[in-house]
C-alpha cells in the first residue's frame, strides 16, 4: 500500500508515522515517555503522528500529566484489549502465593489453599497460551482498528515500541497487509526481558513460541531502534543470526529540557552537620536492585551520628523483595522515606531536591547493555550521581561526569567508604554542577531529530 505522496526526505512536506504504543497516557512510566517524547518533537522535523494504543489499559500505574506533553493535532485512536483488570492479575498472583504457603491441612486453611493452587494452575496456563505476553488479547480489536485507519488515511511508517511485545506482532502484521515500512522500537530487549520480567513465563514451550516470533518480526521489519549501543548491536546480530539484514540505530531516552525549566537548579550546598540526602527514583525489581546500597548503609550502621546525618529517599514501584530490604534500613538511625510511584512532575521536584541521585543496575548477565532512562534526568537535575551498576554503557556515561561516583555491585566496602566520606564532607562535592557541562546530545529534541533523520532513510529506502 503506497501512501500517495511524493514527499523526499521530509523537506518538500509533512509525513506521518503510525505509532502503536500500548503504554500511552494516561498510563505513567518511564516507557510511556519515550513514545510521547517523540511524538512531542518530530513535528519539528517534518513528522506527524498517529497513535493507536490501547482504550482499557491493564497496568500498575497511571500519570495523568504527562497528557500534557501530547501535542493539539495528533490523532489518537483507541481500541479495547480482553485482558482482565490489573488487581485481578495481582489478586490471581497473591492466591498462588498464598497456596504455596499455606501448609495441607483441614477446615478453611485447605480450601484457601486449595483455591489458590488451582487459581495458580490457570494462571499458568494463561501464561503459555498467551504469547509472548497478556497484551495479545488486544491484538484482535488493534488490528481491526489500525488496518482501517491506514487505509482511510496516508501514512509513510508503522513504528511499534515495546515491550509489550506483541505490539511488533501487530506492527508485522499490519507490514503484510499495507506494505508500509516497519521500525521496531526496542525500549528493552526482547531476550533480556524473557529472562528478567518479574512475571516472565520459564518454561521451553515459551521460549520455543518466542524466538519463533521474534525471528519473525525482525524479518519483517526495515529497521530497529534500540535504547543504547550495545543493545542496537545485539539486536541486530540477533536478526543476522535469523538470516534478517537490517539496520539500526540508538536513541536514547534523554531527558526534556522543558521539564526541568522551571525548577531550580541551585541546591545542594548544605552546612556540615546536616542530612545527606539520597534520592533514588524509578521501579525496585531484578534488574535494579537495592541490596547492594543497603549493604553498605548497614556497614555504617555501627557509627550513629553518621546515620543520623543520612536521608535515603525511594520513589516508585517496588517489588516485595526489594521493599523488604529497605524494611531492614528501618531501625538503623537514618531516615527513610519510602514513596510509591509519583506522577513526573513530582518526581522532577524530588530530584532536584536531592545532594546525590543513585543509579542502580544488577550485575546481571546483559545488564551492561542497559542504560536506565532516569540516568538523563539525573543529568539535567545538575545532581551528583552515585552509579552502583556492572561495567557497561550506563557506567561510562556517569564516569564522563564524575570519574570517581562508579561501583560495581560487589564492592559493598566502596560504597560504604563513598557515603562515609560524601557523609563527612557535605557541601564538599569535588564535582561542579552537570548544567556547566554539555548534555545537550541526549536531549529529548535531539533524539527525536535522530529518530526523524532515520524514518527518512528508511522510508527513502
Amino acid at each position: 500500500m503506497s501512501s500517495g505522496r511524493k514527499i523526499h526526505g521530509g523537506k518538500t512536506g509533512r509525513r506521518r508515522a503510525l505509532f502503536i504504543c500500548y503504554l500511552f497516557p494516561p498510563v505513567g512510566g518511564a516507557g510511556v515517555q519515550r513514545s510521547v517524547k517523540f511524538i512531542k518533537y518530530l513535528r519539528h522535523f517534518g513528522w506527524d503522528v498517529t497513535v493507536l494504543t490501547v482504550e482499557n489499559p491493564s497496568v500498575p500505574v497511571f500519570d495523568d500529566s504527562l497528557l500534557e506533553d501530547i501535542p493539539e493535532g495528533t490523532r489518537l485512536h483507541k481500541a479495547r484489549t480482553l485482558e482482565p483488570d490489573y488487581r485481578y492479575k495481582m489478586r490471581l498472583a497473591k492466591a498462588e502465593g498464598v497456596a504455596q504457603t499455606v501448609p495441607a491441612g483441614s477446615g478453611k486453611l485447605s480450601r484457601k489453599s486449595l483455591a489458590g493452587r488451582v487459581k495458580g494452575v490457570l494462571r499458568n496456563l494463561m501464561g503459555r497460551l498467551l504469547q509472548p505476553d497478556p497484551q495479545i488479547l488486544w491484538f484482535p480489536a488493534a488490528a481491526r482498528k489500525a488496518l482501517k485507519l491506514l487505509r482511510d488515511n496516508p501514512h509513510d511508517i508503522i513504528f511499534a515500541t515495546a515491550p509489550p511485545y506483541s505490539s511488533m506482532l501487530l506492527g508485522s502484521w499490519l507490514k503484510r497487509k499495507t506494505g508500509l515500512p516497519l521500525v521496531l522500537d526496542f525500549r528493552d530487549e526482547w531476550d533480556l526481558s524473557s529472562t528478567y520480567l518479574e512475571n516472565r513465563e520459564r518454561d521451553l514451550f515459551s521460549h520455543f513460541v518466542q524466538q519463533r516470533m521474534q525471528r519473525r518480526i525482525l524479518h519483517s521489519a526495515d529497521g530497529v531502534v534500540a535504547t543504547t549501543e550495545a543493545s542496537t548491536r545485539r539486536i541486530t546480530e540477533r536478526a543476522d543470526e535469523y538470516g534478517a539484514k537490517i539496520s539500526g540505530i540508538c536513541v536514547y531516552n534523554g531527558f526534556d529540557e522543558t521539564d526541568f525549566a522551571p525548577v531550580s537548579c541551585a541546591g545542594g550546598t548544605k552546612r556540615p552537620g546536616e542530612r545527606l540526602r539520597l534520592v533514588y527514583t524509578g521501579t525496585l525489581w531484578n534488574l535494579t536492585t537495592v541490596e547492594p546500597l543497603v549493604a553498605a548503609v548497614k556497614r555504617l550502621s555501627g557509627c550513629q551520628d553518621l546515620m543520623e546525618r543520612l536521608e535515603l529517599v525511594f520513589v516508585g514501584r517496588k517489588m516485595s523483595h526489594q521493599l523488604a530490604l529497605l524494611e531492614q534500613l528501618r531501625d538503623r538511625g537514618c531516615r527513610l522515606d519510602i514513596r510509591d510511584y509519583c506522577e513526573h512532575k513530582e518526581v522532577v521536584s524530588i530530584m532536584n531536591s536531592a545532594d546525590v541521585l543513585c543509579l542502580l543496575l544488577s550485575s546481571v548477565e546483559g545488564a551492561e547493555r542497559v542504560v536506565p532512562a532516569k540516568l538523563f534526568e539525573y543529568l539535567a537535575a545538575g545532581r551528583e550521581i552515585l552509579a552502583i551498576t556492572p561495567e557497561g554503557e550506563a557506567a561510562d556515561i556517569v564516569t564522563r561526569h564524575f570519574p570517581r561516583n562508579h561501583f560495581v555491585g560487589s564492592d559493598i566496602d566502596g560504597i560504604s567508604s563513598w557515603l562515609r566520606n560524601r557523609i563527612e564532607g557535605l557541601g564538599e562535592s569535588p564535582y561542579p554542577p552537570v548544567r556547566n557541562r554539555d548534555i545537550s546530545m541526549f536531549s529529548r529534541k535531539s533524539q527525536a531529530g535522530r529518530l526523524a533523520d532515520y524514518f527518512d532513510q528508511v522510508v527513502a529506502g
